[in-house]
């Protein structure tokens, strides 16, 4: 009879875990039951691993917006912003949100056409990336007034790296009669 003398090996060392951080998630849908959807999404996000809280703006009513600028013809968009705090790497986070849309019927045929959903990262804490696969800040936020007034309905004291303080940035879209 054999025995097995051999040491119990000691637990692998416990790595810290990533620290939370909190992201903005833009959600425009102009495509079926809107308003539905987007707070659908918003407790589709909530319940990702990972996620510990996610804060939802009020809901804004928005024209489509082409390529060519404003579509006032197109159905119109219900946009929101979302403050996720997670600590899901950001673009585990994108790919989850991708995941959302295509749970929601999202069609990729034509940039900037109608939808069902719309997620997008705008921002992820202070990290900064320009890689093909995940631009952040979003490289059109500071553009658009449908993103920065429901971010400032959550936050009226927001900042977008590298662009500054949101309230301003959509100040100067108005001015210039913008986004």
């Amino acid at each position: 009879m054999s025995r097995n003398l051999a040491q119990p090996m000691d637990p692998p060392e416990r790595r810290p875990g990533r620290p939370e951080a909190v992201a903005v998630v833009a959600l425009g849908a102009n495509l079926g039951e809107r308003h539905a959807t987007i707070r659908a999404a918003a407790e589709r996000i909530a319940r990702l691993p990972l996620v510990r809280e996610v804060r939802l703006s009020h809901l804004f009513e928005t024209v489509a917006l082409r390529v060519d600028g404003p579509d006032p013809e197109a159905p119109g968009y219900v946009n929101a912003v979302a403050l996720v705090t997670t600590r899901l790497a950001p673009e585990i986070l994108l790919g989850m949100l991708h995941a959302i849309e295509d749970e929601n019927g999202r069609e990729r045929r034509e940039r900037w056409g109608d939808r069902t959903l719309d997620l997008d990262l705008i921002a992820y804490g202070d990290v900064v990336s320009d890689e093909p696969h995940l631009q952040l800040p979003h490289p059109r936020a500071a553009e658009r007034l449908f993103v920065l007034d429901p971010w400032l309905d959550l936050d009226a004291d927001a900042e977008l790296i590298g662009h500054g303080r949101v309230a301003d940035l959509a100040a100067d879209l108005r001015a210039g009669g913008d986004g």
